[in-house]
């Protein structure tokens, strides 16, 4: 038998019960918010009488009857605006999946790296004749004082290659400590040496075994002091395979590069001993794609970044969407999504949470800036 509960009409009001009203205060008033994804973002607007009625409504039912929730609970939930909440962060929570699914499906790869040199004719010597890299184009732009070279080992519409920066008149810059080094991988790292010493290259770790490891390795640096890695392997398409960035917080950096940039965590290697754990990130695998290592040192959370190095350039197909789910993940977007000016060319900018730039160009734009 299905027991009626009477209720004292005395203490409901049913006036109390009528819909918010948009218009009935400015203060309680939110515009809906629609994002990229297709998710509202506004929350419903706050009517006091609401929360009055409901007050009566507790007291007019016994607590055992209302629909098996004490009185108590439903006054602090509405007191603390806990629906309102509620829908709020389910909303959140459906525009950062949206946004994560479109990052997971957004056709991105590494385009450049950018950093600046002291004398560009003599890094271009240097690169071309000692790493046998290809000079791909030049641009000066003497309004804004500085010139640009791409050098790379393979056309950029498909391969990472290097963007290096002049600028008039500054022949030195501090590559700092949170710099670590880039990455190229040969078929013979112990005749590359050779060759790098007779151009009086300068060698910083002879060739040999990865410690702990089997792969051959050796460390040179070039006339500015950046740092190379020559990985012995086979044939691959492609050669500069590596850029390393040192980060203070290990699991943070994993979790941001996958989550706001898409990337895949390929593998991790801890080196106690050492005192140190590397992850490999990135669009494909390894042996076939440019990717990012990032390094932990044990107890080290911050690093001086210098102002050599500048940023790494990665394609996508919306840098307005690219923008909204860097946001979402906590990043910090330091130039709004839009056309360069002159170029037409769309980008944003943003840094890790360590502070590492990163812009992304949209696909077609850049395809378009190499014809």
């Amino acid at each position: 038998m299905v027991r009626i509960i009477p209720m004292a009409s005395s203490s409901l009001n049913l006036a109390s019960l009528r819909p918010c009203s948009s218009y009935s205060s400015l203060s309680s008033f939110r515009i809906p918010i629609i994002s990229r994804f297709g998710v509202s973002l506004s929350s419903s607007c706050y009517n006091p009488s609401r929360r009055l009625a409901l007050f009566h409504l507790g007291s007019a039912v016994p607590q055992s009857q209302l629909f098996g929730m004490k009185t108590s609970k439903l006054l602090r939930e509405e007191g603390n605006g806990t629906g309102f909440s509620t829908a709020g962060n389910m909303a959140q929570a459906s525009t950062q999946e949206s946004a994560l699914e479109w990052v997971k499906k957004d056709k991105r790869r590494l385009l450049h790296v950018v950093y600046r040199v002291g004398d560009l004719d003599r890094t271009i010597k240097f690169y071309t004749e000692c790493l046998g890299m290809k000079l791909l184009r030049k641009r000066d732009i003497p309004e804004e004082r500085y010139t640009n070279a791409f050098l790379g080992y393979g056309p950029e519409d498909s391969h990472f290659v290097i963007e290096l920066t002049y600028n008039y008149g500054v022949d030195k810059y501090d590559i700092g400590t949170g710099f670590g080094h880039f990455g190229i991988a040969v078929e013979d790292v112990a005749k590359t040496v050779d060759l790098i010493k007779a151009k009086g290259g300068k060698v910083t770790r002879e060739p040999g075994p990865v410690k702990g490891g089997k792969s051959v390795i050796a460390f040179i640096e070039d006339p500015d002091g950046y740092k190379f890695e020559l990985i012995e392997r086979g044939p691959t398409p492609e050669p500069l395979c590596q850029v390393m960035l040192r980060v203070g917080d290990f699991d943070r950096s994993i979790q941001f590069y996958e989550k706001a940039f898409g990337m895949e965590l390929l593998r991790t290697r801890d080196n106690p001993e050492y005192k140190y754990t590397i992850a490999m990130m990135g669009y494909g695998p390894e042996d076939k794609n440019a990717v990012l290592e990032l390094t932990y040192n044990y107890g080290v959370t911050e690093y001086d970044k210098g102002n050599a190095y500048a940023q790494i350039a990665i394609g996508t197909d919306d840098v307005y969407k690219t923008a909204e789910a860097i946001k979402l993940c906590g990043g910090k977007i330091t130039r709004e999504p839009g056309p360069l000016p002159g170029i037409n060319t769309k980008i944003t900018a943003c840094l890790d949470p360590d502070g590492w730039k990163s812009v992304f160009v949209d696909n077609v734009d850049f395809l378009k800036e190499l014809e």
